[in-house]
Parts: C-alpha cells; structure tokens; sequence
C-alpha cells in the first residue's frame, strides 16, 4: 500500500506550525532509515562473504605471526643471555601479546592454552610485584611519619590527579549511560501508550462487522488486518500512516491532527527513528572488523554507505598485509641472539 503521511497533504504547507514542519522532517528521516536499514540488511551477506574472501586471510595471518612471535620470545628467555633491561622489554612485548592474543578466534586450542598460560602467568607477575611494593611504600611511609618526615614526591600527586581524572571520566561515562537507558524506557513507554492509542483509533473508525456494503466490508476487512499486522510488529510508524489515510478517506478529520496529536506522535516517532537508527548502527558494528573503520562509521554519524564500507574493508586489508609483512620480518630477528639484541637497542621490538 502506498500514500503518504505527511501533514501536507492534508493542510497547506504555508499554514504549518512549526510543530507540524517537526514532524514532516522527522517522517522524511524514519522513511530514509527504513530504506537504508532494508538496504543493509539485503548487503549484509555479500558485505560478509567479502571481507571472509578478502581481509579475514591476511588477519588470520596475522594472528599466526604474532604467536609465532610470543613463543619466539618466551623461547628467548631461556635459551638467550640478556641483561636485566632487555629482559625486562622482552617481558612486556610477551604479556602485549599475551594480551592481544587471549580472545583470538583465529588461533586453534593449543596455542590458545599457551597464550592463556602466559597472560596468567605475567598477571600473577605483576600482581606480585604491586604487592611488593605497596608493602614496602607502607613500611617508608610508616617511618617517615615516626621521624618526623613530609613527602612531597610528585609522582604521588601525579597518581592520585590521574586517578581523579580517571574515576571522573568513568562516572560521566555511567551516568551518560544511565540517563540513555532511562531515556530508552521512557521511549518505549511512549511507543506502547502510542501504538494502542493509534490501534484503537483506527478500529473504532473502521469496524468492518457493522459494514452492511460487501465491498466496503472486504476493504475494511483488509485495512483491520494491516492494522493488526503493524501492532503486532510494533510498528507505529505504519499505524500512524494508516490512520490518517482511513481518516481522509471516511472524512472523518479535514483538519488533520491536532496540535496535542502533533506533539504526541513527534515524541512517539522520535523513539522509533532513534531505534532504527541503532538498528543501523548495530547492523553496521557486526560489519566492521578494524579499529579504524569504527571510527570512520563515528565521524560520518549515520551517512556510512555501504560503498563506504567496501572502501574501507579494502583499505584495512592493504594496512594489515603490511603490518604483516613487517611482523615476518621482525620474527626472523627475534630468532637470533644479536638480531633480537640490535631490535630491543633500536626499541622496535
């Protein structure tokens, strides 16, 4: 079925409020979004079959090189003579591999139990050493105070500004996130309270059972089935088109919607474009596999097209067979004692 929702239709476009005006633009931006959500939804499969013939190779590749890497290293620490500041270098290249490595789906169970081993075993290392030093800081502390001392390590400041700033940004964080989950309940509310409102309007408007016209009723019939269909999809967009359309057609309103009416269904529509809209965006997220392509998606805010995409998955591909190549490269020095040394002297271990 095809007409149109939009307030001019039914009023003269010069005689708009500006709420009316609101809403128009809100209609044109939910029908772009229902296009561009059905139009990644149909490219969804292509999207995915290319990036499995094109990036996922080198990226799998790429997972197998930095373990080779990570075993390389840990071997070095054994078979190798080093002092304690290389070491200590080798120590944090192996746990950032650790790291990297520890949720890789690309490395088979073996190497994943070894990568597991490696991250545990620096943790615990590190955890170790914290310990270690805490005590030691609290003995210091202990006697400075008892001799009398003041501290004024600027390192300490440092920390407890930096832990500031950190604890400071993670409460605007969570309350950013509280007030758009509340935001998102207050929506969905809305949407509910709108649906069956705009449900029963139409209903009470159409009631095929007391239609004594057969042709009438069969269409009736079919308005009531379209209607049931979109309350049950949750789709207030769809009612909210229909009920104008059977209101024009059984003249039931000449003047359109109200002002309350207008203002009411801007709110309830607002929600349902903000869920296609993340609708969008998550469908998008599952598509992008590089940090650099989800800030490229960031930066165009809801404008990524899926040309744009294919751009991107190609040009990720291109940078990662170079980090590819240059993570060979690497591995060939750390295999030898002088190589590795002339690496960690350089610091492009």
């Amino acid at each position: 079925m095809s007409f149109d929702l939009k307030l001019s239709v039914q009023q003269d476009s010069q005689n708009l409020s500006s709420q009316q005006k609101k809403l128009n633009r809100l209609i044109e931006q939910i029908e772009q979004q229902k296009i561009q959500l059905e139009m990644w939804q149909k490219a969804k499969d292509e999207i995915q079959q290319y990036t499995q013939k094109t990036f996922m190779p080198v990226y799998t590749e790429l997972h197998q090189v930095l373990f080779d890497q990570l075993e390389q290293l840990w071997n070095g620490l054994s078979n190798y003579e080093l002092n304690k500041v290389d070491v200590r270098q080798l120590d944090d290249k192996i746990y950032a591999l650790a790291k990297m490595l520890q949720d890789s789906k690309l490395l088979n169970q073996q190497q994943l139990k070894k990568v597991n081993e490696l991250y545990i075993y620096y943790l615990q290392s590190a955890e170790y050493a914290q310990n270690k030093k805490s005590k030691k800081k609290k003995i210091s502390d202990a006697e400075g105070f008892f001799n009398g001392k003041t501290y004024t390590d600027e390192t300490e400041f440092d920390d407890v500004e930096e832990w500031s700033t950190e604890s400071y940004r993670q409460a605007r964080a969570q309350a950013k996130l509280k007030r758009q989950q509340e935001k998102q309940v207050q929506a969905e509310k809305l949407t509910t309270q709108s649906l069956k409102t705009v449900y029963l309007k139409i209903a009470s408007i159409i009631h095929p059972d007391r239609e004594q016209d057969e042709s009438k009723k069969v269409e009736k019939t079919e308005l009531l089935q379209q209607a049931n269909t979109a309350y049950e999809q949750q789709d207030l967009f769809y009612l909210l088109k229909l009920q104008i359309q059977i209101e024009q057609n059984q003249s039931v309103s000449k003047k359109g919607l109200t002002a309350d009416q207008v203002k009411f269904y801007k709110l309830a529509l607002d929600a349902q474009s903000q869920k296609l809209q993340s609708e969008i965006d998550n469908l998008i997220d599952t598509l992008v596999w590089s940090e650099s392509a989800k800030i490229t998606v960031k930066k165009l805010k809801g404008k990524f097209q899926i040309s744009d995409l294919y751009k991107q998955i190609d040009a990720d591909t291109s940078a990662l067979k170079q980090q590819v190549k240059w993570e060979k490269e690497r591995l060939k020095y750390m295999g030898k004692v002088k190589e590795l040394e002339m690496l960690l002297e350089h610091g492009v271990l």
